[in-house]
């Protein structure tokens, strides 16, 4: 019975790992859901948004006083509308875009009867906000650029046209026949937002030399785009700008995020606050962008909306649509700021996921309207309570640290757990040649991570729902292998079954099958962990403070390297059916754990129902839930696990 030892988990297990895998990266990858509304091309809308820009600011350049005062700038300015109307004639239709097509026809012929600059000037810019309206795409970078960043790009890569302070007579502007922009031109500076700098970084401008550099990550244009946007103020600007804005909470309020300060023109804020303080508060945040974003408080204000929504269709009568915006409040307005506030108020953050979780269910159960609104009162408040632990004013060094620790300490230790008791078999089973298969199981895994962490900061992100499958599946996938190799074990407890293991087996290695079966456990236990580590470190580090998180993550590092030394050299001094006796003891509670974990996340997910279990308490970390499906499935492991060792002490008996 007993002398296949891996090759009794089932065969059928091993067939659809390599899909369960691809199935795990596809989920991190592909979008949650797509409108069914009409999109543009984001180039083609940035094209057109860029163009207007463009000649908001430079036609003054192109006529004056109703006389064309350079041809050639009057015959790009010419070409430049016509190329805007084209484009928004090929734009999909919405309700907009006949008032955009007419705006584009009056801007050609303002330009063609030679108006004043400020007649374009307002025209375009009028544009190229109503334009952004109709057709919405990113307008600011993720997280605040880096200033020097942005100063070595422009030195390598743009300094030989622009020169090396912007005044735009380095020594290859005499060989171009359309002379380089100066960044050092205040007039023209006035005019120009950081994203229509960040436009032209990326795709170029037509008929110049003025090339695209759209090869280069989004996080280095947008800092180039910085860099090129302070060109035209002083560092003593910048010194009092700092003061300004510390100063006045009212000014903090105008510039609230990073979307409003790559869009605002230094001429716009000057129309607000006065010319002198105006340029000086654009001189410090250009140079400063991260001191946006340390005074940004996070809003829970979509969360709170879908609610509002989900409340008004059940009010109506219409569940399925009440359901579908609790859900999507969840993985569209609470997930995204969950790894922050996990790092600041686990147990906050627990309250919140069972309440919203508990909302659903409601739904589902057809309470009275009076009791799911209830039901919002109670989120609310508790989304108050979470607003103020997200407060930038709550994040500390020492806050920042324990958060960094505890994740990664919290999130390694069980992949830690499996990893080590694999190790350690396989060298009390004397069967090192699979080890290699264990070790790229995890180095995978963590080559897995740092591509998710490439995919979520530059590509296209992570949706809620996508982290929630992955953890989900990844979770029960890991729960049904260990169940096997728990039972296993188990049966290898007794002391005359090992010695008729070693006695039949020993002289053969593990099939390649199941040595890639462990290779893939590994893989799965340790990129779950992976995955979720860094969906929180990411949220940590948008927070400043990053030589705090390095300083807690090294700690965790040093602690679980200490745990994981000591269970290997612990494990070498066991009798081997005590051994085994523990370790089979030790991958039943992990089955345990990881089935409940992998149904709750299924269930946040949306994929598996809710049906609340009041006497349940919830205690995320062993993995109990308080819902009917996650506890069944829990009691279901338990069952298996049962029978599975009473059939072993029978078969030894």
């Amino acid at each position: 019975m007993y002398t296949r030892p891996y090759q009794q988990i089932p065969a059928a297990m091993a067939r659809p790992l390599i899909a369960l895998l691809i199935a795990l990266l596809w989920s991190m990858l592909a979008p949650a859901g797509a409108s069914a509304a009409a999109t543009a091309a984001p180039n083609d809308v940035q094209t057109a948004w860029r163009l207007l820009d463009y000649m908001a600011v430079d036609y003054g350049g192109a006529v004056e006083g109703g006389r064309v005062k350079s041809a050639s700038e009057y015959a790009e300015m010419t070409e430049f509308a016509a190329s805007v109307a084209a484009r928004l004639a090929a734009l999909p239709s919405t309700p907009r875009r006949t008032a955009l097509m007419s705006g584009a026809a009056r801007l050609q012929a303002i330009i063609a009867r030679k108006g004043s600059p400020d007649e374009v000037a307002t025209l375009a810019h009028a544009l190229a906000a109503d334009l952004l309206q109709a057709y919405p795409v990113p307008l600011a970078p993720a997280t605040p650029p880096s200033f020097a960043r942005g100063e070595t790009l422009f030195q390598t890569n743009c300094a030989a046209c622009h020169g090396a302070t912007g005044d735009g007579h380095g020594p290859d502007a005499a060989k171009l026949s359309t002379p380089p922009i100066a960044f050092t031109d205040r007039v023209r500076a006035r005019q120009r937002s950081i994203f229509a700098l960040y436009q032209v970084v990326g795709q170029g401008i037509d008929g110049t030399a003025m090339q695209s550099f759209a090869d280069l990550p989004s996080d280095d244009r947008w800092a180039l785009a910085f860099r090129a946007g302070s060109f035209a103020s002083t560092d003593a600007e910048a010194r009092e700008g700092e003061h300004l804005w510390k100063a006045d909470p009212a000014l903090r309020q105008r510039i609230p995020d990073l979307k409003t300060l790559v869009s605002l023109t230094p001429a716009t804020l000057a129309s607000t606050i006065g010319e002198p303080r105006a340029a000086s508060v654009m001189a410090y945040l250009r140079r400063h962008p991260e001191a946006v974003v340390a005074q940004t408080p996070v809003s829970l204000t979509l969360v709170r909306q879908k609610l509002a929504a989900s409340l008004d269709a059940f009010g109506k009568g219409d569940r399925r649509v009440a359901k579908e915006l609790a859900l999507s409040a969840y993985l569209d307005g609470f997930e995204p700021v969950e790894p922050t506030l996990g790092a600041r108020d686990a147990t906050l953050l627990s309250r919140i996921e069972g309440a919203m979780g508990e909302y659903r269910a409601a739904i589902d159960q057809g309470v009275s309207a009076d009791d799911l609104a209830n039901r919002v009162l109670v989120l609310n408040g508790l989304f108050d309570d979470a607003e103020a632990a997200l407060a930038p004013s709550a994040s500390s060094q020492a806050s920042t640290f324990l958060g960094a620790f505890t994740i990664l300490l919290r999130e390694g230790l069980e992949a830690l757990l499996i990893i080590v008791a694999m190790i350690a078999f396989l060298r009390k089973a004397e069967r090192t040649e699979v080890l290699p298969y264990v070790h790229g199981g995890w180095v995978g895994a963590l080559a897995a991570g740092l591509l998710t962490w490439f995919v979520a900061t530059y590509a296209i992100g992570i949706s809620g729902a996508s982290r929630e499958l992955t953890e989900g599946f990844g979770s029960l996938f890991a729960a049904v292998v260990l169940l096997s190799v728990g039972i296993w074990m188990h049966g290898k407890a007794q002391a005359d079954q090992w010695q008729r293991y070693i006695r039949d087996k020993m002289a053969h290695a593990l099939s390649g099958r199941s040595a890639w079966l462990l290779c893939g456990l590994a893989f799965v236990v340790v990129y779950r962990e992976v995955f979720e580590t860094i969906l929180f470190y990411a949220a940590l580090w948008a927070q400043g403070n990053g030589g705090a998180l390095l300083a807690g993550a090294g700690a965790a590092v040093l602690l679980l390297a200490v745990i994981a030394w000591a269970m290997l050299r612990y494990s070498r001094q066991l009798p081997v059916a005590q051994f085994f006796s523990y370790s089979s003891w030790l991958m039943a509670a992990l089955t345990v754990v990881l089935a409940g974990k992998g149904v709750a996340a299924l269930q946040e997910a949306g994929i598996i129902d809710i049906a609340p279990l009041a006497a349940a308490p919830r205690l995320s970390m062993l993995g109990i839930f308080p819902t009917w499906q996650s506890i069944l499935t829990q009691l279901a492991m338990a069952a298996a696990i049962f029978i599975g060792f009473s059939s072993n002490r029978r078969r030894a008996s």
